[in-house]
């Protein structure tokens, strides 16, 4: 069922995708007579060879399909693998890692060296902030934070030595949306690799290989995974950048154990019918909390007054569950501890409503936030009903 990447002669639609990815059959048992449905979970560590011959040739090769060492995967990460290249049209493979940070990390890393210089949008992930500050900058990689909705004007910040644009559509906490084809545009004109950040969106609403994009990054543990019960990061290449993104992975030992990849593979075969849940209910929470006097602001891709809007609206084939808001007046502490149906935690992108008391301030160099408490919201699969009156009745406690 893998396609090639010069092919385009698939014409399924992204959840019949969703369904048959990576279900080769000699992954599935079929090419032998069977008919399991998923591939099973392989465990491994040493792989057993025939004979001397065989040892020697499986160091000439390096593919999924065909098993070297445990770290090179099973059919377990190979499926997983293929069902997410299978989601970008145009691109060559995707590379697995334990974590969406492991996964931005050797997405980086793969395209950087000592002496190069990084364009990073300013709303990013707060750890791949870290992740530049931290441990890029003492390895001789500099970096220039830039606002989310400069578009085409990035132009005017490529330096002699840029290597690379690393962009986040929607933003963090404040869910800016950036006008991601004049970036690549500008990109491919000044012969610059670019790279996002895909968790919110996933491929189903957001297919940016087909736009141009370089690596395109899901912390799989969201909406991939889908149950808040396992971790993982996935980078999927397109042709030029693939090479080094699978040398990179390999030479730093990165792996996803084989019972994280399934779950991961089994939360993908319903991807499409939850994110449209959480799509719904966010959306009508989001309508519901600009009708307040309690609310200041509502700050979803999906609002006309969020940032980007208009982008959004021409690149997007949908929204899913997380967005934020600012209170008029209160204390965003005391509003999330005033709730009964939302829990209190990090992460996102499970069955469950989650929210947290946010301060952007303390993690943007080019803009600061002006505006008041704010709240991030995970919506869940829950009654919007409930969530709604949960709501209700925390802004009146406050």
């Amino acid at each position: 069922m893998k396609q090639d990447p010069a092919d385009d002669s698939d014409h399924r639609r992204p959840a019949t995708k969703l369904v048959q990815g990576g279900r080769r059959k000699d992954w599935t048992g079929l090419a032998s007579g069977g008919a399991i449905v998923s591939p099973p979970v392989w465990r491994a560590s040493t792989i057993l060879y025939d004979d001397t011959a065989a040892l020697k040739a499986g160091l000439k090769t390096n593919e999924d399909g065909k098993l070297f060492y445990g770290r090179r995967g099973t059919p377990t990460q190979w499926s997983l693998a293929d069902a997410l290249t299978e989601l970008e049209p145009g691109a060559a493979g995707t590379m697995l890692f334990p974590s969406g940070a492991a996964a931005v990390a050797g997405a980086l890393t793969s395209v950087l060296k000592a002496g190069d210089h990084l364009l990073m949008v300013d709303t990013v992930y707060d750890p791949t902030r870290r992740l530049c500050d931290a441990y890029l900058t003492p390895r001789g990689v500099t970096t220039t934070y830039y606002d989310p909705l400069i578009g085409a004007g990035i132009d005017s910040l490529v330096q002699a030595n840029t290597r690379a644009i690393f962009m986040e559509s929607p933003g963090s906490l404040t869910f800016e949306v950036q006008d991601v084809p004049a970036i690549v545009a500008m990109a491919k004109s000044r012969g610059l690799v670019t790279l996002i950040d895909n968790t919110w969106a996933t491929p189903l609403y957001l297919p940016v290989i087909a736009m141009g994009v370089d690596l395109s990054i899901i912390a799989c543990t969201k909406y991939i995974v889908g149950h808040s019960d396992a971790m993982i990061g996935s980078v999927t290449s397109a042709p030029a950048t693939w090479g080094d993104l699978r040398l990179t992975a390999q030479v730093l030992g990165q792996h996803v154990g084989p019972d994280d990849a399934w779950l991961a593979m089994r939360g993908m075969r319903t991807l499409d019918v939850r994110l449209a849940r959480h799509r719904d209910s966010a959306l009508e929470i989001a309508h519901w909390l600009c009708s307040r006097p309690e609310v200041s602001s509502v700050l979803h891709p999906a609002i006309p007054e969020s940032p980007g809007h208009e982008i959004f609206l021409r690149d997007f084939r949908g929204s899913s569950g997380l967005f934020s808001f600012a209170l008029a007046r209160g204390s965003a502490d005391r509003f999330v501890d005033s709730l009964h149906h939302f829990g209190i935690g990090y992460s996102w992108g499970g069955f469950e409503s989650l929210a947290l008391p946010v301060d952007p301030s303390r993690c943007r160099s080019v803009s600061s936030w002006q505006g008041g408490p704010l709240v991030r919201l995970q919506i869940g699969l829950e009654d919007v009903r409930d969530l709604i009156e949960d709501l209700g009745q925390a802004l009146r406690t406050i």
